[in-house]
């Protein structure tokens, strides 16, 4: 079914405000998942309300906590999340970065005691937008077994890096591992099938039952439970596809935020008292480097060329960002597509706060 993106909007701030965020809080989280559906990356949008309810029932994530600096120079910024939802102190430690950036050139953000925080490109496109590059790291919930390894280890350490251009800013939005969980949540909703190969069992035997990994997953992640299985890193299956690469690239997501942060790393983070997640931010003002406008000219005239490459007949040459502006488009005017047990969920949360859950286009 589809629905309106201004009714999913509304539903989320009822919804946050009723949960007990500030308005600007609750704003900030509705603006995050809204956005996500609208770009076509349904895992990360209002799909994820009903984890974030029970996150807020069971006290892993206070809505009433406000982040708080520990330290701040010119160019840096050490933020303590308070235990709250990760999309709060990542608008507020982005918005200060951003304005951090424009004076210094550079600026670096880390963030403790967070959690989900949606999007790593959000954040990403948050500094793009104001003519400045943004990169955003996360740690996460343990889901991916590392190279030869049987057992979830390592996070899906999402990774976005944005660059200011026409007609819109390069955005690369990507999990460190052959895929986000949230896809698996998706196709476990919808009954569908893994169509590639995601994930592995106790034996590190490819398995496409979405629903059986998703089980999997919820295991290692939400108890001491691991019996083994688990998400693939880039690379997949096997050591000659290079997938020791994307376990490289994981594990320089997990220095940056759980190490750097001196958190949780995320193979922790599913300990009694824990589930704290770590974010990383940093924002370059390219004004340092030579005339902004120009830069961005030669982005385009880099992305044109690629796009123009002789290519396979009846395909197309996607530039990071392409996909999902379409979609942005797309969705604003013929609404955004949620699953039928997303659809009842929402129904079931409008159901006991008073909300009314988004009606179908």
């Amino acid at each position: 079914m589809r629905i309106s993106s201004n009714d999913e909007k509304e539903f989320l701030l009822k919804v946050f405000k009723i949960d007990g965020f500030s308005d600007s809080n609750a704003e900030s989280l509705s603006a995050s998942l809204t956005d996500a559906d609208l770009r076509g990356i349904s895992s990360h949008g209002i799909q994820r309300l009903a984890w974030y309810t029970s996150m807020i029932k069971d006290h892993i994530v206070v809505p009433k906590n406000e982040p708080e600096i520990l330290n701040e120079t010119p160019a840096t910024l050490f933020v303590d999340a308070n235990k709250n939802i990760g999309q709060i102190p990542g608008v507020f430690t982005t918005k200060r970065l951003i304005e951090k950036a424009k004076k210094t050139g550079v600026a670096i953000g880390v963030v403790k005691n967070s959690n989900h925080f949606g999007t790593a490109g959000f954040y990403a496109r948050m500094a793009s937008e104001q003519g400045l590059i943004g990169i955003a790291l996360t740690n996460t919930r343990p889901l991916v077994v590392p190279t030869n390894a049987l057992k979830a280890f390592l996070g899906s350490n999402a990774f976005a890096f944005s660059f200011p251009a026409e007609p819109h800013p390069f955005v690369f939005d990507g999990a460190t591992s052959i895929v986000s969980s949230g896809k698996i949540q998706v196709l476990a909703k919808k009954n569908k099938p893994i169509p590639g190969e995601w994930a592995v069992d106790k034996n590190r035997h490819v398995v496409h039952d979405a629903e059986k990994v998703e089980d999997t997953l919820a295991k290692v992640a939400f108890s001491d439970h691991n019996d083994g299985g688990g998400v693939l890193t880039l690379g997949g299956l096997d050591e000659q596809n290079s997938n020791y690469k994307g376990f490289g690239n994981s594990l320089v997501v997990e220095l940056l935020t759980g190490i750097l942060a001196q958190g949780s790393i995320s193979a922790d983070t599913s300990k009694a008292g824990h589930h704290d997640f770590s974010q990383f931010f940093c924002i370059i003002n390219p004004s340092f480097f030579g005339n902004v406008a120009e830069l961005e000219k030669r982005a385009e005239w880099m992305f044109d060329r690629i796009r123009k490459i002789d290519k396979v007949p009846g395909t197309t040459i996607f530039i990071p960002g392409d996909r999902e502006y379409k979609n942005f488009d797309q969705n604003k005017k013929r609404g955004v597509e949620i699953d039928d047990k997303t659809a009842q969920e929402l129904r079931d949360i409008g159901s006991k706060l008073g909300v009314e859950s988004p009606k179908a286009l």
